[in-house]
């Protein structure tokens, strides 16, 4: 058996015969065990006054709620790549700079970006209502490890993202080559980085702070 396991199931034997949860700490950290280890074996077990330990929900994952929040982020990532995209040459058509020529590249670029659109966008909106569906319906998906994944990766994406930004702005004004269109362009990723921030925030939510 290993170790978290031979914890777990003394904790769970301790509070049976009614000890506890101080009296096991100590006992455990007598015999060597550290903080951490104790705080999780604690953490599995609750005392609710029935002198019988009761299960803590854990989170809980399957290949379905993998396949759909690994869509939902390919999707996103996708999505706003192509909203970018297409945004860039759109500023640059409004907001053009000397010398600047565009090209049948740049057309089939736009095309690429708008068809890229036309198909994920919508597939994006189907797979986040059916997660955001499926949440509401059983609160304890909230705590699912895919879909916490999925916040925090996006979350750090994003935060990434703002940062090289600032980073880029801040780079353009030492060295003088801050533009209309520069700041246009720098002005839509911050925007859709702090967008997306916003409207995944809540998948790192827990059960109980969620609405």
């Amino acid at each position: 058996m290993r170790p978290a396991a031979r914890l777990s199931a003394f904790v769970q034997d301790g509070l049976r015969h009614g000890h506890s949860a101080e009296e096991l700490r100590e006992a455990l950290r007598a015999n060597g065990w550290s903080e951490p280890e104790i705080d999780t074996a604690l953490g599995d077990w609750s005392d609710q006054g029935l002198r019988l330990p009761v299960p803590r929900a854990q989170p809980s994952g399957n290949a379905t709620e993998a396949v759909l929040y690994a869509l939902l982020f390919f999707a996103l990532l996708a999505v706003t790549w192509n909203v970018v995209a297409l945004a860039f040459w759109l500023i640059e058509i409004w907001l053009p700079e000397p010398g600047a020529r565009r090209g049948y590249g740049a057309t089939r670029a736009m095309r690429w970006s708008m068809a890229v659109l036309i198909v994920l966008l919508p597939l994006f909106l189907l797979l986040y209502r059916r997660a955001e569906k499926a949440a509401r319906s059983d609160p304890g998906l909230r705590r699912a490890p895919w879909r916490r994944r999925f916040g925090a990766v996006t979350l750090f994406l994003a935060a990434l993202v703002l940062l090289g930004d600032a980073i880029a702005v801040v780079f353009a004004a030492l060295i003088g080559d801050i533009t209309a269109q520069f700041i246009a362009k720098a002005g839509f990723v911050a925007l859709v980085a702090a967008l997306v921030m916003m409207w995944f925030r809540h998948f790192l939510t827990d059960v109980d702070d969620a609405p």
